[in-house]
């Protein structure tokens, strides 16, 4: 009889703890936010008093979190209201009310404690819809149709660029080979057009001459054959380095038309933290969503997560024909609080994985000043968060937005590693070009782990460098790594790169020299056999299908056939024009005998068709920074 009390004992003591354990975490408390006249908040930050454990409402202002504790104290919180704390328990759904705050000063409670911070009084829906249609100048023209409302930072001094170091001249016969990985981002020319219609020259990091050259549409033949992309090239003089050369590379992706494009699973990311308060950030990327909106189809579906203190599903995925409902979310959201960006990526991407189509367009879209600051908030652990969640088969697309405190060397790396692209937001003329113009190319992927290595005749080519993509080099054994992640090519569209030549012969000050190797014998550049051909490079380029894991090859030898600049291109002199341009905005020590007068000439005669206006207006940036510029480099007409 004793043993058995014993064994009872024994039985309930390692019960009991597991028992507990089990229900610990099992008290889900459940509740809806609304307004004084009895509406629903979107997006209100619910948190358990003296704990990270937290949620944001959803767009029926219901939130849902679990407490090991049956009852808990609830600290809400919203831009605009007096935050309130109250007692609940788990088992009832209770309604909160928040009542408009009068004051300018409001304490934003988060997981972490509370903070003061100095808010302005919350906005309407139609009158933050009102301040963003003032950002909306005419189709190609990016100035605003009036000035952007004070107080609006001018200085850049919090901003984040991530430092450049340009790509010098390489002596073909010790280094024969160059190889990058695509970039068909844009959002650095997007950026420094903000800089200079506000008169200012941006940060010489700020500048990505490849993305400036790729910001452009190019006139390159659809492809034909069996690959989704045709690679077109052209060779001539160098502008501003007459005795130079400059080769041109173009790739133009296979449009499919958007009946055609696959079913979309789309999850919207959107910070709604108190940085995101400005109209040229949270109620600009209102608007410019709602046009992405409008371009859905009854087979697509769209999800939207927010995060601010906390991360939360603020609409569940909704069909693409129910674009009332999903305009109706966006317009409800508002912005307030700490930012956990690593909390709503990971929500992001669950929400992305739970419904996942099948050779569909699966992507999350991120829509952020990039000023993460609570949770995995450093470049290195948002790096690895995005690297394992890519590995899901989801893309990511970044949008940016706003200035001032703008995070582009954050965004950049999250795009790179999330097998995305990233645009920058200034305006609704922008918004318009990316999400509706160019919608297939940014949403869809038809190519990815794009990458290319050109290999220069040492008989013709005496030195190279390659204009740009200085974040995007990879090692020359990179380029057969089916392991080695690289950018990807979407519907429609085109990828430029542009190298710049020094051929056999040519003195030159650019081509550095080093000293004799003292423990190894250096052999003479003349007895390293070079096999006769009129050919200059050979170009190789490597990709594979969106959902596959082997790449394909494709190989394009280039006679040395150089053309008169008279009888080259629109697309050659255009994008000749926009990395002269990149280069005197970076004061390049390389840039030769370039000057914006030069740059402006050329441009004119490349513009070509420009039905939008894009060019126009480059034209007209150019005139901007030549008036900013110092007279040695402003040039004359």
């Amino acid at each position: 009889m004793m043993k058995r009390m014993l064994w009872l004992l024994f039985t309930a003591a390692l019960v009991f703890p597991a028992w507990r354990m089990a229900h610990i975490a099992d008290h889900t408390i459940e509740g809806i936010v609304l307004d004084e006249a009895g509406s629903e908040l979107i997006g209100a930050n619910v948190m358990i008093k003296g704990t990270k454990i937290g949620a944001v409402t959803n767009i029926n202002g219901h939130f849902s979190l679990t407490s090991p504790d049956p009852c808990a104290t609830l600290v809400i919180s919203y831009t605009g209201y007096t935050s309130l704390e109250e007692k609940a328990c788990a088992g009832k759904i209770k309604k909160y009310t928040l009542k408009a705050s009068i004051l300018l000063d409001e304490v934003v409670v988060t997981g972490y404690g509370a903070e003061r911070e100095r808010k302005e009084p919350r906005a309407s829906a139609k009158a933050k819809k009102d301040m963003a249609q003032s950002y909306m100048p005419s189709p190609g023209m990016s100035m605003p149709t009036k000035p952007y409302p004070e107080p609006y930072p001018a200085d850049p001094n919090t901003e984040d660029y991530a430092a450049i170091q340009e790509n010098r001249f390489q002596a073909a016969i010790q280094n024969p080979l160059s190889t990058f990985s695509i970039d068909v981002d844009a959002a650095s020319y997007s950026n420094l057009r903000r800089f200079l219609n506000l008169g200012q020259v941006p940060p010489a990091d700020a500048v990505r001459i490849e993305e400036m050259v790729n910001y452009f549409d190019y006139d390159y033949p659809q492809p034909k054959g069996e690959h989704p992309f045709e690679v077109i090239t052209e060779l001539s003089e160098c502008p501003w380095q007459p005795e130079h050369r400059l080769l041109h590379i173009g790739l133009q992706g296979k449009t499919v038309s958007t009946e055609n494009l696959p079913a979309s699973n789309l999850v919207f990311l959107i910070d709604v933290s108190g940085s995101m308060s400005d109209a040229n950030k949270l109620p600009l990327l209102q608007s410019a969503f709602k046009l992405l909106v409008d371009q859905l189809r009854q087979k697509d579906k769209v999800a939207i997560v927010v995060y601010a203190g906390a991360a939360g599903l603020v609409l569940s995925p909704t069909d693409g024909t129910d674009k009332q409902k999903i305009k109706e979310a966006l317009d409800k959201l508002s912005a307030g609080g700490s930012t956990a960006g690593g909390a709503g990526i990971q929500l992001a991407y669950k929400t992305a994985r739970e419904q996942f189509v099948k050779g569909g367009n699966n992507r999350v879209i991120l829509a952020t000043d990039g000023d993460f600051n609570v949770g995995a908030s450093s470049d290195e652990e948002m790096v690895k968060l995005i690297e394992k969640e890519r590995e899901s088969g989801i893309f990511l697309t970044v949008l940016g937005f706003g200035m001032g405190n703008y995070k582009d060397s954050k965004m950049q790396q999250l795009a790179d590693k999330g097998n995305g692209n990233h645009a920058y937001i200034d305006n609704m003329s922008e918004a318009r070009k990316v999400l509706v113009s160019e919608f297939g190319g940014t949403l869809f992927t038809i190519a990815k782990d794009v990458k290319l290595q050109i290999e220069f005749n040492p008989a013709k080519v005496q030195a190279y460098r390659l204009i740009g993509y200085e974040n995007r080099m990879l090692n020359k054994e990179d380029f057969n790594d089916d392991k080695k992640d690289a950018g990807e090519l979407g519907s429609g569209h085109t990828v430029t790169a542009l190298y710049e030549i020094i051929p056999v012969g040519v003195k030159s000050s650019f081509i550095a020299t080093v000293d004799d190797l003292k423990y190894q014998k250096q052999e003479d550049d003349k007895k390293v056999t070079i096999l006769p051909s009129n050919e200059i490079v050979n170009i190789k380029l490597r990709y594979k299908q969106p959902e596959g894991t082997k790449s394909q090859l494709i190989e394009k030898p280039i006679l040395d056939k150089p053309l008169k600049t008279s009888e080259t291109s629109d697309n050659f002199r255009w994008s000749a024009a926009v990395a002269e341009f990149g280069m005197l905005l970076r004061k390049s020590e390389l840039k030769g005998n370039a000057t914006y007068a030069q740059a402006i000439k050329l441009a004119k005669t490349g513009q070509g068709k420009d039905e939008n206006g894009y060019r126009r207006e480059m034209i007209q940036l150019l005139e901007i920074a030549r008036a900013l510029a110092d007279p040695e480099v402003a040039g004359k007409d």
